[in-house]
């Protein structure tokens, strides 16, 4: 798999298949980093193309070859490996790869049933093709930002790059049925696939209701239209909060039991939803008063064993001691040359198909390698390659 994504969506996508055996050789450039090198969180508060642990995330399992792209030469050896590749996959403007002569008709006269992967914000057509940016834009312009926020107050919308996380596994499962309709009919494909289209399937319930009733749902904070208690409340502790979600009343009547408030359980009015609804602030406001001084953790226990929905709301220090990550090992730590690494581990696991998860490379880390043991280059090439400058 040739890979010219960066930043997010689409290297968590071939990141996904590199972890159960595609070979990726991630093709990278000095002159215009992958962004996702530059993101926080960085190891020991250090900024460097290396020191990114999203990065660490993002590339793992990857080779990488430092390419100059703006050399003609250095296009020559895309083109061998085109041919080498089963898939290439960018995340680029829909100009990119065009100015390079890599647009889809180009890599099939090298390769006919070749996989090209394209995605980007908006799609490779239409008004907003050329829309460049990252998935907080494209949040905004899916229909996110508008029902995120409480409803007097400006949107906050969902946080980071929001549709970049959301479109990974569309982007994983296109790649995977393609190759699938390749063996099965030796056909190659063209996938477009834009970031906030494949987002939008997390707004079905919205954009239903518009169809069908022609509501035009609205930021609510917390809130459920069919739910409570259904919030975000106070815990002992700095900035430390707890989920609790009553699912049915007798959810509800085991939490006002848990809070030792009997008077609210046997209140007649609060026995349905809609009774609940009717005084939501109330209830907010005696529930938060309950929480505020209990432990987060340990409330969230206690819920859960009368049958409550609750969880704590957790940092990441938090994420990392939960047991339950723990025992599926979602972190690990695998071996650095010159640091600590930590890293998120494979997001499957098949029964007969076990992961295999190393260490992001260093920029330029495989040029060698992908040059001499790929396309077959001796040293001497290799050195010239270099010495031109096409080599970073």
């Amino acid at each position: 798999m040739l890979d010219f994504t960066w930043s997010i969506a689409g290297p968590h996508s071939v990141r996904l298949l590199a972890d159960f055996g595609a070979e990726v050789v991630k093709i990278e450039s000095s002159h215009k980093q992958d962004a996702a090198r530059g993101y926080r969180p960085v190891h020991d508060n250090i900024a460097g193309l290396e020191n990114s642990a999203l990065f660490d995330t993002m590339a793992a399992g990857k080779r990488s070859l430092a390419l100059n792209m703006t050399q003609p030469e250095a296009l020559d050896v895309v083109r061998k490996l085109v041919a080498w590749a089963d898939v290439v996959v960018e995340s680029y403007s829909p100009r990119a790869m065009p100015k390079w002569g890599l647009d889809y008709e180009n890599l099939k006269a090298i390769k006919p049933d070749v996989i090209m992967v394209s995605t980007c914000l908006a799609g490779q057509t239409g008004p907003l093709a050329h829309f460049a940016g990252y998935g907080n834009l494209g949040a905004a312009f899916a229909g996110f930002y508008g029902l995120a926020g409480w409803p007097d107050r400006p949107p906050a919308g969902p946080f980071g790059a929001y549709t970049d996380y959301t479109s990974t596994h569309f982007l994983a499962a296109t790649v995977l049925a393609a190759v699938d309709h390749r063996r099965r009919t030796g056909e190659g494909q063209r996938i477009d696939l834009a970031q906030s289209e494949a987002a939008q399937h997390f707004l079905a319930p919205a954009l239903l209701d518009y169809a069908a009733n022609g509501r035009v749902m609205t930021r609510a904070g917390n809130r459920d239209p069919e739910l409570h208690p259904h919030g975000v409340y106070p815990a002992a502790g700095d900035d430390r909060w707890i989920s609790i979600v009553c699912q049915d009343d007798a959810q509800w009547c085991a939490l006002a039991a848990a809070m030792g408030r009997a008077d609210l359980a046997a209140d007649r009015s609060l026995a349905t939803a809609q009774g609940r609804l009717a005084r939501a602030d109330e209830l907010d406001e005696a529930v938060a008063a309950w929480t505020a001084g209990r432990d987060g953790l340990a409330l969230a226990d206690e819920l859960q064993g009368v049958g409550v929905a609750a969880h704590l709301v957790s940092t990441g220090a938090d994420c990392l001691a939960d047991p339950q990550l723990v025992v599926s090992g979602h972190f690990i730590r695998p071996d650095h040359p010159e640091r600590a690494c930590l890293l998120e581990n494979t997001r499957f696991r098949l029964s007969r198909t076990p992961s295999r998860v190393v260490r992001a490379p260093f920029l330029g880390e495989h040029t060698w390698d992908i040059l001499s043991e790929i396309l077959g280059y001796d040293a001497e090439r290799i050195a010239d390659l270099a010495a031109a400058e096409i080599l970073e």
